[in-house]
């Protein structure tokens, strides 16, 4: 079974979903790769222990806090790479960057390859089906382009001026 919930961001509506114990989707609302099917089928039960507390983890982040992944059980869906690199963005402090390619250099050297592909560490990151909470907006082109957001440049560029960073280093 799954659940469903939202939440008003200032961003705007988020949309949630979970297996009852851990949260597996955030999305804002319009972004590419939104699961409406998914949704459609998921039963609305808002009072779930999950969504109370990421919806404390999200006032809290937009409140400007330097939260902590690890307070909210997650369970995103994806292949073994995906989740390799879902668990690399987890690992981005607050107010950092890294970029596409630092991010295939650790993929690569995990498992034992001289090189990896920053496209496809692209596509992991794309497919994040937790925004914010995994920090996909955390990840930068080369030479600080920002590049590749599920809901946006100007949503990426807002959760990163949130978190602090100096946007005059930054193409959009």
């Amino acid at each position: 079974m799954l659940y469903k919930s939202e939440y008003i961001s200032p961003l705007g509506k988020l949309f949630m979903a979970s297996d009852g114990y851990a949260l597996c989707g955030l999305w804002l609302d319009g972004q590419k790769y939104f699961p409406h099917s998914l949704l459609e089928d998921a039963v609305e039960k808002s009072d779930l222990d999950i969504f109370n507390r990421t919806k404390s983890w999200l006032d809290n982040y937009f409140s400007g806090e330097k939260t902590e992944i690890s307070r909210l059980k997650l369970a995103p869906s994806g292949n073994k790479f995906r989740q390799d690199v879902w668990k690399i963005l987890c690992e981005i402090p607050y107010g950092s960057v890294r970029t596409y390619g630092d991010i295939a250099k650790e993929i690569a050297e995990l498992y034992g390859k001289d090189s990896m592909s920053a496209q496809a560490v692209g596509g992991a990151v794309g497919h994040n089906p937790i925004s914010i909470i995994i920090p996909c907006h955390r990840v930068v082109g080369a030479n600080g382009n920002l590049t590749g957001y599920a809901s946006g440049i100007n949503t990426k560029i807002k959760l990163l001026e949130l978190e602090g960073l100096d946007m005059t280093k930054f193409k959009a």
